[in-house]
């Protein structure tokens, strides 16, 4: 076995026992097709008011930029599927939402991760992220040959599904790299049609439109009175294009024991929704994703449903 191979083993070993789903690794580099895709997106405006996804943009499409000297990046996936079912007639929540602040609990896993990589192999140098810096995270996934981006721009294991978080270490060692599967979506047009604000198109997204983006990402402004008779009760993002789509049916409920649905806020209805003072939010979303769009902005999500 090549030293290579023996780093890329202790690599996968460290993931499998931190709790990591699947680690996958490609060659930190150039990203030259997703760079013509991801400008083209750009100038169409699709991107709404998230005007940060315009900024550091050589460094989103070449990691040895962002990284320099850098020669892997490790993608590693981190299941967060609950079987938990919402009631329909109260405002929903998505999933990734349902337990404690992904950003945190990963976090701290890629730290012990890059500190077991320098026990066990040696001083390396890098970076690890997780939604922290401009990193085409959709990309490296396939690159790495885990998964195929869907219809409904979501990465798609073939065995898992999609509901994953990704994050990524990139590091100046090389190792094993692997190659991209199959698109495997085939004709199915579910997640597409079922889009209740015609946000998607094959393979692409008007983030201006999407429900996420709406009850997430445009902060302060209201909500588009054409958008509220389509939100279909979601008041922070959405899971409707992953339900839909016939590869979650192989999603396992994680095992992760801080991504457990807080029930006492899923369980809310709109009345209580609309009578929670600031204080009680504070409260409620401690360590929760909710505390990103803020009290104002879930009320205004409420009030628009």
């Amino acid at each position: 076995m090549s030293l290579k191979s023996k780093h890329t083993l202790i690599v996968k070993q460290i993931a499998q026992e931190l709790g990591f789903s699947f680690c996958g690794i490609s060659k930190s580099g150039f990203l030259e097709i997703e760079a013509k895709d991801f400008e083209s997106w750009l100038k169409k405006g699709n991107n709404g008011k998230m005007t940060y996804m315009e900024n550091y943009f050589d460094k989103r499409v070449d990691t040895t930029l962002l990284v320099p000297d850098s020669k892997s990046v490790i993608t590693l996936m981190s299941n967060y599927y609950s079987d938990y079912k919402q009631n329909p007639e109260n405002p929903k929540i998505s999933r990734y939402a349902f337990g404690n602040d992904y950003h945190e609990v990963i976090k701290d896993k890629l730290k012990q991760f890059f500190i077991l990589i320098n026990q066990k192999i040696g001083e390396v140098s890098g970076r690890y992220f997780v939604d922290s810096a401009p990193v085409m995270e959709k990309a490296w996934a396939k690159k790495s040959g885990l998964v195929w981006q869907g219809k409904n721009t979501n990465v798609i294991h073939p065995k898992n599904g999609s509901f994953f978080f990704l994050s990524e270490i990139i590091l100046d060692l090389e190792l094993d790299y692997s190659t991209p599967i199959k698109d495997y979506c085939g004709t199915c047009t579910k997640c597409i049609d079922s889009c209740p604000t015609n946000a998607l198109t094959p393979y692409s997204i008007n983030g201006s439109k999407c429900i996420s983006y709406l009850t997430i990402e445009l902060k302060d402004e209201l909500i588009p009175i054409e958008f509220h008779q389509k939100l279909e009760n979601w008041i922070f993002g959405c899971d409707i294009c992953q339900e839909v789509c016939p590869w979650n049916k192989f999603s396992l409920v994680h095992n992760e024991i801080q991504f457990e649905p807080k029930i006492n806020l899923l369980e809310m209805n709109k009345k209580q929704w609309q009578e929670l003072s600031e204080e009680q939010f504070k409260i409620l979303a401690k360590n929760s994703p909710l505390k990103r769009s803020k009290w104002k902005g879930l009320k205004r999500n409420v009030e628009s449903i």
